[in-house]
């Protein structure tokens, strides 16, 4: 009887184990989000008779299982590095890692929504810029995976498709080709975005191409927090903290920056978000409708016009020497027919500025 029970005593105890990870499951109050995905959790679903005969309340639950399992963030690490390491996969929830970096497989390119952004930005043109004296420029910022990809062995956007898709449907704009500039240095090791600090040629090419002031004189800066970006909790592995660097210059602190969906008006470097979830927020104060950015020390009275995602937080600021307003719109946000309460377009120079990470999932932009 005793050799019996010793031979089903790993079996008691792993049933014992999730017996009580269940019963846990069930007492303890349901998380509202993940702080390492940076993502809702599944709440517990309703018990209606249409749910339960449909089949709804059974799928509902069973994302509200996963979710709220205990020691969630402990078995996805423990699920990364069986990933990673034993089935030797190239990507852990689509992020892969390499010298350092992580990156998210961007993959295939979406011909579909990458035509729909196009028509996007065209209802735009046609809808406030065609009659106007606007200067008008386009610019896509390459995600990590352009750099980073092929020595990773990983799979990429291409790139030659995008850009052709987006120059011929875009014949009313100039292209700034920014790809030349950039390195896989100049982004966060563990964050989708580019780090201020190396995008500098960006600005000056950009500005150049307006036939505005040139940004310099630049100073660093750096934040004594550090910095753990979006793949940081995709990933599902350590990874060593990014540090977050912001440029200054003289007479920067006299910049504002007005938000119309807060009624606020903060600094360009809004350090009321150290306590933010994504310190990247500091830029602007994170993801907003409209914004401006009033420069008093400018020395014209050009104006700059950026529809953009977020990678354009950073990169405004960069440009406000060389601007006495930039207005800044995100049509994620904001739907187009509105900005007409916002902006009246004359001569302005207008920027466009996305990733392939929106232009390939560009549903994400309201018509």
């Amino acid at each position: 009887m005793k050799k019996n029970w010793t031979r089903y005593a790993g079996l008691w105890l792993v049933a014992a184990l999730w017996l009580g990870l269940a019963v846990f499951a069930w007492v303890k109050p349901a998380d509202k989000t993940s702080v390492s995905e940076r993502r809702p959790l599944a709440q517990f679903p309703k018990i209606t008779q249409k749910e339960v005969l449909s089949g709804g309340f059974s799928k509902d639950f069973g994302k509200y299982a996963v979710d709220q399992f205990p020691i969630r963030d402990g078995f996805r690490r423990l699920n990364a590095y069986l990933n990673y390491d034993v089935l030797l996969k190239k990507d852990n929830n689509g992020i892969y890692l390499h010298d350092g970096y992580a990156a998210k497989m961007e993959y295939p390119l979406k011909t579909n929504m990458v035509r729909y952004a196009v028509d996007r930005f065209e209802d735009l043109y046609q809808m406030y810029l065609k009659d106007t004296a606007c200067s008008i420029r386009f610019a896509v910022v390459p995600d990590k995976g352009y750099y980073l990809a092929e020595p990773a062995g990983a799979l990429r956007l291409d790139y030659a498709q995008l850009l052709d898709t987006m120059q011929s449907g875009l014949p009313w704009a100039e292209f700034v080709d920014v790809t030349d500039l950039l390195n896989i240095d100049s982004y966060y090791h563990t964050d989708t975005h580019w780090t201020q600090d190396k995008i500098v040629p960006v600005a000056q090419r950009i500005a150049r191409s307006f036939g505005a002031e040139v940004p310099e004189g630049f100073a660093e800066q750096t934040l004594e927090k550090e910095f753990y970006g979006v793949y940081f909790g995709q990933a599902a592995l350590p990874m060593k903290a990014d540090a977050l660097r912001y440029l200054t210059w003289d007479g920067w602190e006299d910049c504002s920056v007005y938000s119309y969906d807060t009624g606020k008006t903060t600094k360009i470097y809004d350090m009321d978000k150290l306590s933010s979830r994504d310190l990247y927020d500091i830029f602007l104060s994170g993801g907003m409708a409209v914004q401006t950015i009033t420069n008093p020390h400018a020395k014209t009275d050009r104006e700059l016009v950026v529809f953009r995602d977020s990678f354009g937080s950073s990169l405004t600021p960069l440009l406000a020497q060389s601007y006495a307003k930039i207005t800044l719109l995100d049509t994620r946000y904001i739907a187009p027919a509105a900005l007409k309460e916002y902006v009246t377009f004359t001569d302005q120079d207008v920027l466009f500025l996305y990733s392939p990470l929106i232009l390939n999932a560009a549903s994400i932009l309201r018509k």
